[in-house]
Order: C-alpha cells, then structure tokens, then sequence
C-alpha cells in the first residue's frame, strides 16, 4: 500500500503542482585546498666510530669468540693438523760441490742448490724435483754430492737412483734408520681432484725448512713446458705460495695426502705470484717405480731418431716431425719408413705427421701421443713423403727403449 502512494505522489498532474516553484540554486565552486608543505627529507645519521674496547683482565683488545673449545676455527685445525701428519715426510735436500782454497790448497765442501722432497718408503727412497737433485737437468750432468736432511734435522748422504727429465722427477735413496723415516700418503687410486680444494703446501724456500703455505687448485690439466723441453700434461695449477727452494715439496690435499710435487711457478720476479704448478700425483705414481725398479724410467717408441733443424721442414712448407734414421729390425722399419737421404735426385724424407687421431706438428707432440703407451700397444702413424707430397697411414707396433 505504501508503495502506490508513494506512486501515485510521482504522477501527480502539472496544474496541480505549486505555482512558480523556487528555482535549484547554482552549483557553488569547491573552496582551494591550501599546498601542502615540502617533504624535509631527513640527513642519514653519521656512523658511529668503533668504540674502542679493552679486555680488563688483560689490557689488550678483547677475545674473539671461537666455533671450538681450543680458539681455532675448523679449517685452522686442518691445516694444523695436515702439517703434523706431513711435516716428518717432507725433506731438505741440498746439492753441494767441492772447491779449492787457493792460498791453503785444501778442499772443501758448499751448498751448490737446495730443494725439498718427501719420503717415499721405508727403504730410504726420496723424491724431489730432476732440477734439485742434479746439477744440470736438462743435460743430465749430475751434482757431486747430495745430501738429505730429515725431519728431526739428522742429515745424510744420498744417492742418485734415476732421473726423469721429461716429467722433473728424480728420486735419491739415503741409508737411514726405519724408524726415522715415515713415508708420505698418497690416495687410492681413483681419486679425482677438484678445481677449489684446499692445497697445501710445505717446502723449504730460501732455505727456511719446514714452511707451510696453503690456497686452492685453481686448475687442472694444465700443459707447462718442463726443465726436459718438452711438455709435462696434466699439470696441478695452485695458488698456495711457492718460492724458490720450494721445488719438489709435496702439495697435499685436506686429508694429508699427496696430490703433486711443487715444480715451478709463473712469475716476472722469481717470487710466488699466485700462479705455482705441481706434477700430478698419479705421474709420480707411474715414474717412480719404474725409476726405483730399473734405475730410468719407461718409454716406448718405434725406432727412429729425428733431425731436430726446423728449416728443413720450413722450407718444404711441412709441420711434423722428420724422421733422421731408422734403427734395423725396429718396428718402424718393419712398417716401412724411410731414413733421411740425399741422391741425385734431392731429398728423399719421411715426415711424421699423426699419431692415430692426433695432429703431430713437433717432437713434443709425438712424445705425448706416446706417453702414456705401453710396450706391444699398435698405433696409426700418418708419415708425409717427400717429394712424392702424399700421405700414407701404417701401423706400427711400440717398443721399449733404452732410457738409461
């Protein structure tokens, strides 16, 4: 009912509305709206100076809290305790030569070079760098004498058992007591290294024994040119500090074990510069019981001997290793390679130039196709002739030869 009156009142006829009815009054304008002020934007608060802090009990600086009961932090005890268990491994070894007094006319003996190195087995083997334990490597001219100094500062006289100069490895025999000697760790085989593990490494640099540095390995498979002038592979790159008399040390992983020998580093001062090489654990693994066992290390080969003059092959355009003689009856002359030979017609040379699948531009790449080969293993040699210019493929079998 409400709802039609209310209707009813909306329809209501337009005489019978009031008259003139008052007009709507006008819109009034909405009153300004005063700025607003500016934002103060606040200085940030000046830092407060460290508060210098004292300990009472001692008058020093205050005590720094620690992770363990004895004040070191995890990885400090780690390295403590890798030195501790490798310190009595690692050796001073020192070259010395004998000399004249000209006014006495009596000899004796100096330091001629000094190195470090790590005992190998309780018979007395210990290893260092080729460049320590002789006097020229690389022309494999020997010291005079050497001398080993162990842990407890006991030293004694060492022998050269062999050398590698291809890979810097040398290893010396002392005659010292069992008891004395504690050989170093080394890991299972198997074991993988990884770029950024903790490397240590303990050394005698400028003859200050028993020094301890420590980093990362910052590479792996690194190829360095060796004191042999040929390239040593698989190289351990670290950035623990290695200085001279460093050399043939042991690089130690967080376990104790050895990992490489400290051989050389990348510097323009003769000083660390961050950039040190090590050769692999597993190179030394495979050397040095071969040393040990024959006196030399093991290589193979087929047979020949190479002209190292690199005009020849300059001249003629080629990249590889060209072949000077063929010893009879060795495996390359049973493939057919020819020895250098000059004729009425000119030269006729052969020019190795792959190894199975890998490119050969030097002598340094045919000793590292062959390496890790062994004795009766077959390869595919790629022998350019000349002057016919063609290449011909043969299978040829390794033989041992005589390093010594």
């Amino acid at each position: 009912m409400i709802a039609l009156v209310v209707a009813a009142c909306d329809l209501l006829p337009a005489h019978d509305q009031p008259p003139n009815p008052t007009p709507a009054a006008a819109p009034q304008p909405e009153p300004t709206k005063a700025p607003e002020p500016p934002k103060v934007v606040e200085a940030p608060p000046k830092e407060t100076p460290l508060e210098p802090k004292l300990d009472p009990k001692t008058g020093t600086t205050p005590e720094v809290p620690t992770v363990t009961p004895d004040g070191r932090i995890e990885d400090e005890r780690n390295t403590i305790g890798v030195f501790q268990a490798a310190a009595p491994a690692t050796v001073f070894v020192t070259q010395k030569q004998t000399v004249i007094d000209r006014f006495s006319m009596k000899e004796f003996e100096v330091p001629a070079g000094a190195g470090t190195g790590f005992v190998w087995d309780a018979e007395g083997h210990v290893v260092t760098n080729c460049h320590v334990a002789l006097r020229d490597c690389q022309k494999r001219i020997k010291a005079e004498n050497l001398s080993v100094t162990l842990y407890d500062q006991k030293s004694y006289d060492a022998t050269l058992v062999g050398f590698d100069p291809f890979h810097d490895i040398a290893v010396l025999k002392i005659a010292a007591d069992t008891k004395t000697l504690v050989p170093i760790r080394r890991p299972d085989n198997g074991y993988k290294l990884e770029v950024g593990q903790k490397t240590i490494a303990i050394g005698n640099p400028f003859g200050l024994d028993h020094t301890l540095t420590v980093g990362v390995i910052s590479a792996l498979g690194r190829e360095v040119k060796g004191i042999g002038d040929v390239t040593i592979r698989g190289m351990v790159q670290t950035d623990a500090a290695i200085n001279p008399g460093n050399s043939g040390g042991p690089l130690l992983d967080s376990r104790g074990q050895l990992i490489g020998m400290n051989t050389m580093i990348f510097s323009t001062s003769g000083s660390a510069a961050g950039i040190g090489f090590a050769v692999p654990v597993n190179t030394i693994d495979r050397v040095v019981p071969q040393i040990i066992t024959t006196g030399a290390p093991e290589r193979v080969g087929i047979g020949i001997t190479y002209i190292e003059d690199e005009r020849i092959l300059r001249k003629l355009g080629v990249e590889g290793v060209l072949v000077g003689t063929v010893a009879s009856g060795s495996p390359a002359a049973k493939a057919g390679l020819r020895p250098a030979t000059e004729g009425a017609a000119g030269l006729t040379l052969d020019v190795i130039v792959g190894i199975d699948d890998k490119r050969i531009k030097s002598f340094d790449d045919l000793y590292g196709a062959l390496e890790e080969r062994a004795e009766g293993d077959v390869v595919k040699v790629s022998v350019q002739r000349l002057p016919e210019n063609k290449v011909e493929t043969v299978e040829v079998t390794l033989m041992k030869l005589a390093t010594r």
